[in-house]
């Protein structure tokens, strides 16, 4: 009976260390180490959200429960933490000696939850008693500290977003990624996009770091169901490489470092979920936008009077080029959230297989 009472307590102890340390991962530690409890937790949750979705034939629908997936699994996080501390601990107090199971389940909710409405009178147990009631304020504490720091991260997320949508649809949904550019030549001139370029690179330098440091905001929708982080940083992407490739204007080293930032940043958070992409890919190498898609971009640039180069072959050859850097790690992630349609990046998501969730070290 003493072996297996310890080996209950030693249980109980791993157990509600395992916990806090998931809770100290997932919420304090600022950078993309890996959760397996909140990986286990949105895994689960994504299964149950993405089945009801397919319930609805109407897509406004589907997308509506999707976005309930993220705020529902994220204030599910506190109450799994809660039940591994109360779990770990209850094994540890009948392990001291707290009898029955269900009063020692009693008195960790009741340590737990500083209620004081259990107690008892020997040492040991009071330590643990004092230590769990640490716990549970430190759980409220993170979770107070928690909500305001996501929400405020979607929030600048969603905004730069936001503006972009308002500075790009409406001109020519043909133009798809390009519509930017052509409203940018219509109301001034495209040379004109630096302000444009610093605002996105900062976009992307503050999204590698939150959305790896808080992994659930990539499951995050827009408040808009037309809109979605991963699309928009797609359609960016692609107008800053058509910006270097197609257009007849003046070298803008800001368009090829947002390049380069936007890169670094997806591939950052693909490290953490575990997508397989090549670091080093040729220019050379297949993208998934074809060069049909590309000239006629090209063409819509000449017939709306903006300066395009004048070999074609080359400016799509530069474009590939571009492209191919950011086009795995973009695909992916569109593919995984099940981003709403948009040119170029979730209309092909079924050409991508689906990465692992697990894995034992982020790069």
């Amino acid at each position: 009976m003493i072996v297996v009472r310890i080996l209950v307590g030693v249980l109980g102890g791993v157990v509600a260390l395992g916990t806090m340390g998931s809770a100290v991962r997932t919420v304090v530690v600022p950078r993309g180490e890996q959760s397996f409890l909140a990986n286990a937790t949105m895994l689960t949750m994504r299964r149950v959200f993405n089945g009801a979705s397919r319930r609805f034939k109407d897509q406004h629908r589907a997308e509506a429960v999707k976005a309930r997936f993220a705020p529902v699994t994220l204030m599910l996080f506190p109450f799994i933490w809660a039940v591994g501390v109360i779990s770990g601990c209850a094994g540890l107090f009948w392990a001291l000696g707290v009898q029955p199971v269900q009063e020692a389940i009693v008195l960790s909710g009741s340590s737990l939850t500083t209620l004081g409405f259990r107690t008892t009178g020997d040492l040991p147990t009071l330590i643990v008693e004092i230590g769990e009631g640490l716990v549970g304020l430190g759980l409220v504490a993170l979770l107070i500290s928690f909500l305001p720091t996501i929400y405020s991260a979607f929030s600048r997320r969603e905004n730069v977003v936001a503006k972009y949508h308002v500075r790009s649809t409406g001109y020519d949904e043909a133009a798809g990624p390009a519509a930017m550019l052509m409203r940018r030549h219509k109301i001034g001139s495209p040379e004109d996009m630096l302000h444009t370029w610093y605002e996105w690179e900062d976009w992307f330098v503050e999204v590698e770091e939150s959305h790896t440091s808080f992994p659930i905001l990539v499951y995050f929708r827009s408040p808009v169901p037309e809109r979605s982080w991963i699309t928009s940083a797609g359609m960016v992407l692609d107008s800053a490489s058509l910006y270097c490739s197609a257009l007849d204007v003046a070298t803008d080293p800001r368009a090829q470092l947002l390049i380069r930032t936007g890169t670094l940043s997806l591939r950052r958070i693909c490290d953490y979920f575990g997508f397989e992409y090549d670091p080093d890919p040729s220019p050379g190498d297949p993208v998934a936008i074809d060069q049909a898609e590309f000239d006629q971009v090209y063409e819509l640039f000449k017939t709306a009077g903006m300066p395009v180069v004048a070999d074609q072959q080359q400016a799509w050859r530069d474009f590939a080029g571009w492209r191919v850097n950011y086009d795995r790690p973009l695909l992916s992630l569109a593919t995984w959230i099940e981003a709403p349609e948009a040119p170029w990046s979730s209309d092909r998501w079924t050409t991508v297989r689906r990465p692992r969730v697990f894995h034992r070290h982020s790069r």
